[in-house]
């Protein structure tokens, strides 16, 4: 069978500031072959335009008919960079069986920020017994909580042993507000109700953001006569179909590293590897161990937060091509610092709106000294007006000051107090913050190409111009500030990768990084006594930018660096090689001897015998991941069933305590006939 009568492939990933698109083929050799391959710019006040701008790009390359298209799998950044920069719908969050005071466990409190909480009395024991349920001040909240928040998240004590409160909070909401709710039993069954809840939280305030990447997605296809089933790449590296991912979002946090991570294996076929896979805003690192992606075995971490999602044992840094560049605060010979946050490139600023930017920046350059805000300024995203709701005063003055056309920081800005304003904008994802990055530097240097490097120019030549402890220039021309920043970058991408393995290895990766002995190994210092640090396997460099910033990485890390031909669409092409992978659990308790207590999904239900018990347990949940895969996308799926028990043993008699039962089902995704 030839490629041209293969079925075909379309991955797309929709990254912080590209949209990639790949045209796959099962024929072409054990791999398959990449057809044709194509980029656009992310925009994220109308993603369904990036999306068009990739996919019509590869569709003319590859002269392809939409309709021999069967397959259309996408992978995303989009909810990683949320939970990175702090952005993410108003939700409110409800807590039945819970005190205040464990809003202050793993993070919650930090996580709802100024978002509104409301306590009900109910919940249930470990063995599922209930406690009274009192919903009367959650109903009477809700008038007033439908107009101001986008969704709402339930966490109940002790859900996962008996969902039934939760269910019943989630029915008034929806009854009431209309408004998406997220149950906390949907999304996990471990122990841990902050966690649980914090997890619960983190999905409401992403299912706006997943539910509009898929709209457009949908939209697009459809206008091009694309009649092929839409999946979804979780942070595990597995599909689902679209409506999976729509409810359950936060399993899509760190589905664009995962899709990579996929994508690298394909390409390189090794088998033990470090990963590392920079983008615009961030730099996700994990390991390949013999073929396969590690996964946290606590849950994926993604912006501070450690959540509960099943997750490839990945470590995202706020590192990338698109970072703010700026300097240590107080240092004689301050170093670049780069990051967490993402700014616009000036050279794509200055491509996107010409004049209005460069005759700020040069406005800027004409002035005797150097100005604090130089070199930024401020545009709105083009989110819908309606995003804009609940805006402190303060807040609202200074976006009516701010449209589309973007203008100078140092313009709109009069007091420090502002600037913290205009940062809780930018967190909100109503405003962009244009400055310098290494994608500038790139551009002055002539080594990226893809904007207006004459717009870049004029960045370094404003940031160039800073000054040093001794107040003199940090810099001597644009080129020099350039390079300095791609060498701060390569060095900092080295810090990450080795971060990632010393916590491999058990350390704290971060503190064995900083030290100094490890510091002079990275940089080959000089001295009586020599330094070196290795890896033990070779890094994938992954992400269009790879090539460049990482062509230095080898002798910083002590070990070799694969780039692999498509690396620039890694993502993309991970999401279409993958696989349907789902799971259900059920525990049984014995609460009091002779009762075994099956609870499986939404149901709790007793048994008198043991072994009834687990045989009801396994059928369940056969049962529930047979039908979770065929709602993820797969008619094809193998199921396989593992048990797990707790007993003692008490003069000589094994005593059940408890049994775990999981059944995992996986497939290869179903296709357009």
């Amino acid at each position: 069978m030839t490629a041209k009568s293969s079925p075909l492939f379309l991955g797309i990933d929709t990254g912080g500031t590209y949209t990639d698109a790949v045209l796959w083929s099962e024929a072409g050799g054990a791999n398959g072959k990449v057809l044709a391959k194509a980029k656009a710019l992310t925009t994220r006040h109308d993603l369904a335009v990036g999306i068009s701008g990739a996919v019509d790009a590869v569709l003319q390359k590859a002269a392809t008919d939409p309709a021999a298209i069967k397959l259309v799998s996408m992978s995303t950044t989009l909810a990683t960079n949320a939970l990175v920069e702090g952005q993410g719908g108003r939700v409110a969050l409800v807590m039945i069986g819970f005190a205040e005071g464990d809003l202050a466990r793993d993070g919650l409190k930090a996580a709802l920020g100024t978002d509104p909480v409301v306590f009900c009395s109910g919940g249930h024991d470990v063995h599922g017994n209930a406690a009274k349920l009192d919903l009367s001040g959650l109903e009477a909240a809700l008038p007033e909580l439908g107009a101001s928040v986008s969704g709402f998240a339930v966490c109940a004590y002790f859900a996962t042993r008996n969902p039934a409160h939760e269910l019943a909070a989630r029915d008034l909401i929806r009854e009431k507000t209309g408004l998406p709710v997220t149950a906390s039993h949907e999304l996990s069954a471990k122990l841990g109700g902050p966690r649980r809840a914090l997890t619960t939280l983190l999905n409401a305030r992403l299912i706006s953001m997943i539910d509009r990447l898929v709209a457009a997605t949908e939209g697009f296809l459809a206008a091009r006569g694309i009649a092929a089933p839409l999946m979804v790449v979780r942070g595990d590296g597995a599909l689902v179909s679209a409506a999976f991912a729509r409810q359950r979002p936060i399993e899509t946090i760190l589905s664009g590293p995962a899709a990579s991570l996929v994508g690298a294996r394909h390409m390189t076929g090794l088998d033990d590897a470090v990963v590392s896979d920079i983008g615009g805003t961030t730099t996700d690192v994990a390991v390949l161990d013999q073929g396969r992606p590690r996964l946290d075995p606590e849950g994926a971490t993604v912006g501070g937060f450690r959540t509960m999602v099943e997750a490839v044992a990945m470590r995202t840094f706020g590192l990338g091509g698109d970072s703010e560049v700026t300097l240590e605060d107080g240092a004689l010979d301050p170093k670049i610092l780069l990051g967490p946050r993402r700014l616009v490139p000036l050279a794509l600023a200055g491509m996107m709106h010409g004049e209005a930017v460069t005759l700020e920046l040069e406005r800027q350059l004409r002035a005797a000294n150097p100005g604090r805000m130089d070199g930024r300024l401020a545009v709105r995203t083009g989110v819908p007006e309606r995003l804009a709701a609940g805006l402190t005063g303060a807040e609202a003055k200074l976006y009516e000051m701010i449209s589309a056309t973007p203008l100078a920081v140092d313009r709109l800005l009069t007091s420090n107090a502002q600037n913290a304003t205009l940062n809780r904008l930018v967190s909100r994802g109503l405003v962009h913050v244009a400055g310098f990055t290494p994608s500038d530097a790139a551009h002055v240097l002539g080594k990226q190409a893809n904007w207006d490097a004459a717009t870049a120019r004029l960045g370094a030549e404003l940031f160039a111009r800073k000054r040093d402890g001794r107040g003199q220039a940090i810099a001597a021309s644009p080129e020099a500030i350039s390079e300095r920043v791609l060498t701060a970058l390569t060095r900092l991408s080295a810090e990450v990768i080795l971060e990632t393995a010393f916590a491999e290895d058990g350390l704290d990766g971060a503190a064995t990084v900083a030290h100094a002995l490890v510091q002079r190994a990275v940089d080959s210092h000089p001295g009586f006594a020599r330094l070196s640090v290795a890896l033990d396997r070779p890094v994938i460099g992954l992400g269009a930018s790879a090539p460049l910033h990482y062509a230095g990485l080898p002798p910083l890390v002590g070990k070799g660096c694969v780039v692999p031909e498509d690396t620039d669409v890694a993502n993309a092409l991970g999401a279409v090689v993958g696989q349907v992978r789902v799971s259900a659990e059920a525990r049984v308790s014995q609460p009091k001897e002779g009762l075994f207590r099956v609870a499986s999904g939404e149901t709790v239900r007793d048994f008198n015998d043991e072994a009834a018990a687990i045989a009801a347990a396994e059928t369940d949940v056969r049962t529930i991941a047979a039908g979770r895969a065929r709602d993820a996308g797969t008619d094809s799926a193998e199921i396989e069933i593992a048990s797990e028990f707790r007993v003692s043993t008490v003069e000589g008699q094994r005593m059940f305590i408890e049994a775990h039962v999981v059944a995992v089902a996986s497939g290869r995704p179903r296709i357009a006939v």
